[in-house]
């Protein structure tokens, strides 16, 4: 087989210290006869990485690499993706969508650090991850190699990784398997398999990790002021914090108030439908939030504009295209549409669900003086009726002509 001829002689490999990763470290070396790099990447999951570091080793990994990039993860993907009001079909606010880019991205630098020939990573082969792993590996080194043992190898599911695992000698302990796959991070945790893959089937109680049932939740709402500079969150009820303690509190306050659960029927990349359930309580937070300080700051065609090209912002960061020019050149934009996005936003809290109360900046373009129904010397009234009779132009010339071809015709 190809994969087992190719001269590769050091593979970094995307570890998380489970069972999937623990067999595939293992079969790489036996498979290419090559070293393994480990490296597990903090992006807030809430397991502990320094312990994946030490079980790589044990399991054979010539080095292994922990590293904390939460901050990173925030200040550059969480953040960014936010200011472009990103959401992906209706619903999704692609969590884990950016993160894989930020894992392949250290993935790269490390392969180059350690004269590495591939990477490597856990994906299987039919979901969206091994896509964006992948393409962003290769925009930003064109000539790595990539191994994706679950397209590769003979074993079909976790049965086989336990037995490839006892024969091996491969420190895996046994747990009980959930009825479903999750994936967490500090934005998200999306779960989906198992039972979950019958889209008639509820999510099971007590699937949900960060927020409460919303029927449990406090009741007594709970008012939050939000602060955002440039589209970006500053601060919450006046207090300055950097991005990943900041969207620490948001997952906090959001949580305790059952917000940010979704369940949605999504369109995978590789062409099939997937039924996903996502837990996003800061993420849902701030987008609210966001969305209602930019109602009082952006033009309005601006915000069309802005609006019309979500879609393609979002399908871009869904798909992997992150590195890609265009996602590159649409965030440029929607950065620069950001520039006057700045001011607070207070909200009310309750029961899964998040109500603005009230918005100022000092670049709002609300006016007051020229909305109000009292007497004012801005907007002239009478001026309205051309401004409807020229809009009602071509209304009228439509209902004319079918009037028209609605008359009967002439005896002859």
């Amino acid at each position: 087989m190809q994969h087992q001829t190719e001269a590769i002689k050091k593979v970094v490999l995307a570890y998380s210290g489970g069972l999937d990763t623990s067999v595939i470290l293992h079969w790489i070396k036996q498979t290419y006869g090559a070293e393994v790099v480990a490296f597990t990447a903090d992006v807030g999951q809430g397991e502990e990485v320094a312990e994946a570091r030490e079980k790589a080793l044990r399991t054979g990994a010539l080095q292994a690499y922990a590293v904390d990039l939460r901050e990173e993860f925030v200040r550059d993907f969480v953040f960014p993706v936010l200011r472009a009001a990103a959401i992906y079909e209706g619903y999704y606010l692609l969590g884990t969508s950016f993160a894989r880019p930020l894992i392949a991205k250290k993935m790269v630098e490390i392969a180059a650090a350690e004269g590495a020939d591939a990477v490597a990573h856990g994906a299987t082969g039919k979901g969206n991850d091994q896509v964006r792993f992948e393409l962003s590996a290769y925009a930003l080194n064109p000539d790595i190699k990539v191994i994706a043992p679950w397209r590769l190898w003979d074993l079909r599911g976790r049965e086989d990784c336990i037995v490839y695992a006892g024969q091996h000698g491969i420190d895996v302990p046994v747990t009980k398997e959930k009825p479903y796959s999750m994936d967490a991070n500090a934005y998200h945790i999306s779960y989906e398999g198992g039972v979950l893959e019958d889209p008639w089937n509820a999510p099971p109680k007590g699937m949900w990790r960060r927020t409460v049932d919303p029927e449990d939740a406090p009741d007594e709402p709970e008012v939050i002021t939000l602060a955002f500079e440039h589209g970006t969150p500053v601060a919450i009820d006046g207090e300055p914090l950097g991005p990943a303690a900041l969207l620490d509190r948001a997952n906090a306050l959001a949580g305790r108030h059952g917000i940010g659960r979704v369940d949605i029927v999504e369109n995978r990349f590789v062409g099939m439908k997937s039924r996903g359930c996502y837990e996003t309580p800061g993420g849902t937070l701030l987008y609210h939030a966001h969305k209602a300080i930019e109602s009082l700051t952006l033009d309005r065609q601006v915000l069309e504009l802005r609006d019309e090209l979500v879609p393609r912002y979002a399908a871009a960061v869904y798909n992997g295209f992150w590195f890609a020019p265009e996602r590159e050149a649409l965030q440029r934009l929607m950065d620069d549409i950001q520039q006057p996005v700045s001011g607070e936003v207070r909200v009310k809290l309750y029961k899964g669900t998040v109500t603005v109360l009230g918005r100022r900046s000092p670049n709002s373009l609300y006016r007051q003086d020229v909305v109000t129904f009292e007497e004012d010397d801005v907007y002239h009234q009478a001026d309205a009726d051309g401004f409807i009779k020229l809009n009602a132009l071509r209304l009228r010339i439509a209902r004319q002509l079918r009037d028209r071809a609605d008359e009967p015709s002439p005896a002859s």
